[in-house]
């Protein structure tokens, strides 16, 4: 027999399953590739997955800082290529740009505080001028051009030499009180443009500055009144208001800045607002530093002023409504009061409140306890004042940023600022003392301690100017961070050593008022932002940098407020000058010609400065009210020697000695 025949292949049948055949097509790899993500375990499932979602929030992250990067690097490569055009690093003020403000949605988030005291994209279009702007422009003349080409000059020649430039033709002002969502739609009447102030120019004396701020402070007060009026605050853009407290914020912040002023028809106006509709007697939550500092603060200062019960009385209202922030286990006051309900409490997520919020509010009660003869006031404050005295946690006087409600004791300890949650505990120090007749020997010896301790651990030098500052220690390690608060130090430091501190208190005043000018000199429109980081190494470049999320401006004081105290002791007129120039910027990028200033997010840009549409009460309560006082040649006008002001720039009698 013969063996069966010997096969050399195989012969494989594919059925099909399901009606399903392999076809190599993408809908069939596609559920091949499923079927190997289903064949991998839990645990690598999830490992993959985690891994994804890190490189996805590491590049959102990440992407912004890359982007300043390599923008920065550009411009420094096409700055310096041969035969390329030279780029200008700080365009010229007075050259105007035409841009439109965005229009918000009709409603945005309430703009909050988060503890921090003190607390749109637009496109350039030169063919789409506004027939305000046109009217402008027909005003200024030729005069505003041949300006603006003799500054342009002037930038070239700056730009020749090889020192890094600086420009000193201008400057224009939680955590922190929060600002409202960008806006979305673009209104095109609305330029960012003020209208030419008499007299332009540094050299310009008090008899054109003095009513260019009285122009201001009426035009804030127009958009305030038309579309504000009785509010917390002014929404220029949209034409709207914002509420915060309900308590005509802006209104009442106001009263003795429009007393200052002369602006008696105003004056009037709000005067019968305070009669008629302000009243503490509704259910409403309000912060106890920020209320006291502004309402309480404006009420008291508007009734030394004037002699008016109205106010006194008001004041004196709010007082016995705040007092309940007091009952507490340490005696250190909540954050939070119902005025209605005569109830207290801390913020939702914590029992902390901040150090500045504390011991920021004893100016105020002291003087309400003098006038009401009730001395529970200012024992509520001074309690505090000798807690914090006593504290474990300073570091060469020095103080943490945040206490215990219930122990009384400093919390998150080793992080040591005058910024932003402390600034204001220094200033008072020294306040109180003043306020007191200088009999309260311990608030001036932790003064004394405390600017010990800046000089010792927060003091360095920038390159390649040699700016002194103000920097920030963390757990001993130092960070050349200084927030636009701390601005308030200049003045505060040349105000002791004019009430008989050492002479180099003076000194350092000088320097970092320098400083604080250079942080609004050396931004492109003149704003100083809200936090700068100083270049401290010996490289070229600029001596201010500035983080993409630290470019917003909220028209803060602190640094005109500074120029105010240098310029009253020293006489220097290069005080008032920078101030012009400070507030020359201010109406070129801040003003909304339909009435009032905003705020920006960016100060590194002056054709997208991007308007917040805010105006913050300390505007017209504090910033306007330093310029007026700045440019004033008038001691006499709220005399240092016979007032002190609050930390919103409210003024205070100095006690007799007697008391």
């Amino acid at each position: 027999m013969y063996p069966p025949p010997r096969k050399d292949f195989i012969s494989l049948t594919l059925t099909e399953q399901d009606s399903r055949s392999y076809n190599n097509s993408k809908q069939w790899r596609r559920q091949s590739c499923w079927r190997k993500w289903k064949q991998l375990s839990r645990l690598q499932r999830s490992l993959i997955l985690f891994l994804l979602a890190l490189l996805v929030v590491c590049g959102i992250v990440t992407y912004p800082n890359l982007t300043d990067h390599w923008r920065d690097l550009s411009d420094r490569r096409a700055a310096g290529r041969p035969g390329g055009s030279r780029q200008k690093p700080f365009p010229s003020r007075r050259k105007r740009t035409d841009w439109s403000f965005p229009n918000p949605s009709p409603r945005g988030s309430r703009c909050q505080t988060d503890g921090a005291p003190r607390a749109c994209r637009a496109a350039g279009n030169e063919g789409n001028e506004s027939a305000w702007q046109a009217k402008e422009n027909e005003k200024q003349g030729p005069a505003a051009k041949n300006g603006d080409e003799e500054e342009e000059e002037g930038g070239e020649k700056e730009e020749e030499g090889e020192k890094p430039l600086i420009s000193w033709r201008g400057a224009m002002i939680e955590a922190d009180h929060a600002t409202e969502p960008q806006p979305s739609a673009k209104v095109k009447d609305l330029v960012p443009s003020g209208p030419a102030q008499p007299g332009e120019g540094a050299s310009v004396g008090p008899e054109a500055r003095l009513p260019a701020v009285l122009e201001a402070f009426r035009h804030a007060w127009k958009g305030y009144k038309e579309f504000a009026w009785g509010h917390d605050e002014l929404k220029p853009i949209s034409k709207t208001f914002g509420e915060w407290f309900g308590l005509g914020l802006t209104l009442v912040d106001a009263l003795d800045t429009m007393w200052i002023l002369g602006l008696k028809e105003e004056f009037e106006e709000a005067r019968k607002w305070v009669e008629t509709e302000l009243s503490f007697s509704k259910d409403v939550d309000v912060n106890l530093f920020e209320s006291t500092i502004r309402i309480m603060g404006g009420l008291l200062s508007t009734y030394h002023l004037t002699g008016d019960v109205l106010f006194f009385d008001k004041a004196k209202d709010l007082g016995v409504r705040l007092m309940p922030a007091f009952s507490t286990p340490s005696k250190v006051p909540y954050s939070d009061v119902n005025l209605g309900k005569g109830t207290a409490h801390p913020p939702r997520w914590t029992s902390d409140s901040t150090v500045a919020e504390v011991t920021s509010i004893q100016l105020e009660f002291r003087e309400l306890s003098r006038l009401t003869k009730d001395p529970r006031y200012r024992e509520a404050v001074d309690e505090v004042m000798r807690m914090v005295h006593k504290l474990e946690g300073k570091h060469d006087g020095l103080v943490p940023m945040f206490i215990n409600t219930n122990s009384g004791q400093f919390t998150h300890r080793g992080v040591f600022t005058l910024g932003a949650r402390a600034d204001s505990y220094y200033e008072y120090l020294l306040k109180q003392w003043l306020q007191g007749g200088k009999k309260e020997t311990e608030l001036l010896e932790d003064y004394v301690q405390a600017i010990e301790g800046v000089k010792k651990n927060l003091l360095r030098q920038t390159s390649p100017l040699k700016l002194t500052f103000v920097g920030e220690l963390s757990h001993g390690r130092f960070s050349p961070k200084m927030d636009h608060l701390v601005c308030f130090l200049p003045g505060t430091l040349a105000l002791g050593a004019h009430n008989g501190l050492p002479e180099d208190h003076m000194e350092l005043a000088k320097q970092l008022m320098e400083t604080c000018y250079q942080m609004y000199a050396q931004m492109e429109t003149g704003l100083s932002p809200e936090i700068v980081q100083f270049n401290t190494q010996p490289r070229n470049g600029r001596d201010v940098e500035v983080k993409p999320a630290d470019r917003h401006n909220l028209l803060r004081p602190e640094t005109v407020e500074s120029l105010f105290y240098l310029y009253r002791f020293t006489q220097d007129k290069k005080y008032q000058d920078w101030g012009w120039k400070i507030f020359e910027s201010f109406n070129k990028y801040t003003r909304v010609p339909s009435g009032g200033y905003t705020s920006i997010s960016n100060v590194r840009d002056p054709t997208n400065p991007s308007p917040r549409d805010k105006m913050e009460s300390f505007f017209l309560g504090e910033t306007l009210k330093y310029f007026y006082l700045l440019f004033s040649d008038d001691p006499e006008l709220v005399s240092l020697d016979k007032y002190v002001f609050n930390t919103e720039a409210h003024p205070f009698p100095i006690w007799p000695s007697d008391q």
